[in-house]
């Protein structure tokens, strides 16, 4: 069956909405917590292309929780326009738009969903099914491979051209959520967006290396000390690898919270598990969870049910408890909840 994909009535709402915007307008951009390449590159690329569209506008972006961009996203065109969510929640006036790049829930925008609730004009861009549309136009295409796609759409229909700059970001988007042009979404489609984003000039060997094949050496050894704890049980038959990641360990060996997020590629070559997860520390007894999945399971449907979204190959969830609370859950979502996904 065919995902649903935006119709050209909403497609339009979201074009008249932002061609309406009267000079000087303020518009906010925001993507989820924790973000990560697509939610960045899709919010950033945007941001960018929306500056091109009408110079008078007002741009900001920003996401939940501290300002830190994490490595190598800190590179990316754009970034100047970030600034701290507190800045831009009440009492701060509200904006005269606000798009949403990349969450899945509401919930993932923390204390910045009152802002999307009182803003006139309130657009989401996303690819996760488990979205259940939570703006005034939603912008939802499960089919994508990646929210980049999504936003390249609107740019296209607001008539922005594509530049170097805003196709680093949407091609950083795209490679990162596509793991590097590795995963089943990877489609023609996927390649025919990249190759003009390529056709802009972007030094995409750079960009490459600087995504997948760089990381500082303090880094390395965390991630060795987080794969030797690497478990592995059947978990209703399905195989489950799981590894995690605590405050002290960031601690010891110098590294931001953010310097573990491509753990899970490690984690999910296990052979023997199609699913893979590494839970993530937020603050004391509070974790982010990233699952993964090789395609026998729609982890979408585990996340779901422990409060967060995502969609069949990759989904996340945050949680409060202990690293073993957190599994119990998992495992309890793996082996009694979940059902193949091809039967689903």
């Amino acid at each position: 069956m065919t995902a649903p994909q935006p119709s050209p009535g909403e497609w339009a709402a979201a074009v008249s909405a932002l061609r309406g915007l009267p000079p000087g307008a303020r518009v906010l951009l925001a993507c989820h917590v924790n973000p990560d390449g697509d939610a960045l590159g899709s919010m950033l690329g945007f941001a960018l292309g929306l500056r091109r569209f009408a110079p008078s506008l007002v741009v900001e972006a920003t996401f939940p929780g501290p300002l830190t961009v994490p490595a190598p996203f800190d590179e990316l065109p754009g970034v100047s326009m970030l600034v701290p969510a507190a800045t831009v929640t009440p009492p701060a006036p509200t904006p005269d738009a606000m798009l949403v790049f990349d969450a899945a829930s509401v919930e993932r925008l923390g204390d910045l969903a009152g802002v999307l609730a009182a803003a006139p004009v309130g657009i989401v861009l996303d690819h996760h099914a488990s979205n259940p549309g939570f703006g005034a136009v939603n912008l939802i295409d499960p089919s994508a491979a990646a929210t980049s796609v999504v936003a390249e759409g609107l740019l296209g229909r607001l008539g922005v051209a594509l530049d170097a700059e805003i196709a680093e970001c949407l091609y950083v988007a795209l490679a990162t959520d596509t793991g590097s042009f590795k995963h089943a979404s990877t489609t023609p489609a996927v390649h025919e967006l990249a190759a003009r984003l390529i056709a802009t000039g972007i030094p995409v060997g750079d960009i490459s290396r600087r995504l997948f094949d760089t990381r500082p050496h303090s880094a390395v050894r965390l991630f060795g000390v987080a794969l030797a704890r690497t478990a592995l049980e059947p978990a209703g038959g399905l195989g489950l690898a799981w590894t995690y990641v605590t405050l002290a360990d960031l601690a010891e060996f110098g590294q931001p919270a953010g310097a573990v997020e491509a753990l899970i590629d490690s984690v999910r070559c296990v052979a023997e598990a199609d699913v893979a997860c590494v839970v993530k520390p937020v603050g004391p007894h509070e974790w982010s969870v990233s699952l993964r999945s090789k395609g026998a399971v729609d982890v979408s449907r585990v996340a779901v049910g422990l409060g967060g979204g995502g969609h069949r190959f990759a989904a996340g969830f945050s949680a409060t408890g202990t690293v073993d609370d957190v599994i119990a859950a998992i495992r309890t979502a793996l082996t009694e909840s979940v059902v193949p996904a091809d039967q689903g």
